[in-house]
């Protein structure tokens, strides 16, 4: 039980439906759908737009998405894919010529085609029930009214505002300067293509005057963005891929999402005895570090637009969890997991809604890093994602850059299903974090049996290349065990992503709303 005489952040329970997102504006705009007689489908829409102004260095309608959903009596879930692909002029073998080593952050060459809009589009089409024009009517009205700029947004757009350019600084900035807590953000340009959007459907976005202004100022950059990429953007409905952690199935995106990588991940903790280990000493921190070097190795293996090439398959078989498992030492850091593994191998925000009828819905809508690229259209300011710098240039590799391709992606929303039966949709932000993310949260309620709220809140750490990153939550003592098993512990200067969560109480008709008190948002039910 929770220490109410300590900083903390209650369950919120309620009986009717329920949102958890990082804003509180967006959680009240999604509860107002479901009050309305909207179902999840459309709560999770309005709520998700209206976090492109709540949120823009997060997010927006110049980004990508994925929506995992599950209906109640249905046994299998839905899984869309809202990530847009390169111009079909994008060329991996022209940005090697330049001399390039990797795709650029802040250039055209990372502006993949906006995917989200087209998802929200269809999604709403076939299982919303308001339409459109109400959905996005609350997200048009605030970005004419403005938003007051909440704290942790403060905090991300002063960190970040450097990479605001040209268009990008005059629509994102105030006066030339980075809006501090309490000042109210307006968008009007975006409340226009929002109404188009609302008025036309996915033609308002995707051609038209819109189209143009973001072909124009692409090209504008140097970049080989068409009409005709746009027009032919679609979403895809694809079939999710799961797997079992002791007794709980963990249902993901298949290729070209990272699920895969917290399957694998989960499959390889399942070697080691967990419980056994203090939650938040050294011993199970080193081995989740160890095993998400050896996961993101094999994401970074194989891990493509399923339409060309991935070896998911692989990466989802017991046995190779097996043999990755077993390299790992306890006692020990590996320095280089890609010369380990050979021997087996030859920025984002979340919502999720449970309606009436518990009918769920995850959804993940990203610009990949802090205001993507940096670049904005230059009459609507729509801010371009940078989701291409997910693409390798690396001749002939899976995941190689080319014309008309999905980059493989970070982000991934997540189910719990027990038995067939949804029991939590639940995400988690933070890029390339994700996936370890997912296991983090997933093993904190299995293996150590916290609420959701406590699994949100609990310390977190990860593994990437510049180190081994630790949040405050960790004692210094744990810091140094870490770095004397070889670890090269660095304190993490901000909080490590963002949670959200609704566990299903089948039992007694009651939904638990859990949100994460690294981001500015809530749990909101009725």
């Amino acid at each position: 039980m929770r220490d109410f005489q300590q900083p903390g952040r209650s369950t919120v329970f309620s009986t009717n439906g329920m949102c958890a997102t990082s804003h509180p504006l967006a959680a009240k705009v999604a509860v107002q759908m479901l009050e309305a007689g909207g179902n999840a489908v459309d709560a999770a829409i309005a709520g998700a737009v209206l976090l492109g102004i709540c949120e823009p260095q997060m997010t927006g309608i110049g980004g990508d998405c994925f929506v995992l959903m599950q209906k109640t009596g249905d046994t299998d879930a839905i899984a869309l894919n809202g990530s847009g692909r390169a111009a079909m002029g994008t060329s991996s073998a022209e940005m090697r010529d330049r001399g390039l080593k990797t795709v650029p952050l802040d250039t055209p060459d990372a502006v993949t085609i906006p995917g989200a809009i087209d998802a929200f589009c269809k999604l709403s089409k076939d299982h919303g029930k308001l339409g459109l024009k109400a959905v996005l009517a609350p997200a048009i009205y605030y970005a004419e009214a403005g938003v007051p700029v909440a704290p942790r947004t403060s905090f991300d757009w002063k960190n970040d505002a450097t990479v605001l350019k040209g268009s990008a600084a005059q629509f994102y900035l105030l006066d030339g300067k980075v809006p501090t807590a309490g000042q109210i953000f307006r968008a009007p340009e975006q409340a226009k293509v929002l109404r188009q959007i609302a008025e036309f459907g996915r033609a308002g976005f995707y051609e038209g005057e819109v189209a143009e202004d973001m072909v124009a100022s692409l090209n504008a950059a140097g970049g080989c963005h068409t009409l005709d990429d746009f027009a032919a953007t679609s979403c895809d409905y694809t079939t999710p891929i799961s797997g079992t952690y002791k007794g709980t199935e963990l249902v993901e995106h298949p290729p070209n999402g990272t699920g895969a990588t917290a399957i694998l991940m989960n499959n390889m903790l399942a070697q080691f005895d967990l419980p056994s280990m203090d939650p938040f000493g050294a011993e199970r921190a080193h081995i989740e570090a160890e095993t998400t070097k050896l996961a993101y190795d094999a994401r970074n293996r194989f891990l493509a637009d399923a339409d060309h090439t991935t070896r998911v398959n692989h990466m989802l078989a017991p046995e190779t969890a097996q043999r990755l498992a077993a390299l790992i030492d306890p006692k020990k850091a590996m320095e280089s997991p890609a010369a380990v593994s050979e021997q087996v191998h030859k920025d984002t925000v979340y919502i999720t809604v449970v309606d009436k009828d518990l009918t769920s819905v995850s959804l993940i809508y990203s610009i990949f890093h802090s205001f993507g690229s940096g670049l904005a259209s230059d009459k609507f300011g729509i801010l371009f994602q940078n989701r291409g710098a997910g693409f390798t240039i690396e001749e002939g590799h899976p995941n190689e850059a080319g014309g008309g391709k999905r980059p493989m992606h970070t982000i991934i929303p997540g189910l719990l299903r027990r038995d067939g039966e949804v029991i939590m949709p639940f995400g988690v932000m933070g890029g390339a974090y994700q996936p370890n993310g997912h296991v983090r949260f997933l093993t904190n309620l299995v293996d150590y049996e916290m609420t959701p709220q406590d699994a949100i809140d609990a310390p977190r750490c990860f593994s990437e290349a510049s180190g081994m990153r630790v949040e405050s939550g960790y004692s210094d003592t744990v810091k140094q065990e870490l770095r004397d098993l070889g670890h090269n512990v660095v304190t993490n200067s901000g909080p490590i992503g963002g949670a959200q969560a609704i566990y299903i109480d089948r039992e007694n008709g009651v939904l638990h709303g859990a949100s994460d008190p690294r981001k500015d948002g809530c749990a909101l039910g009725y």
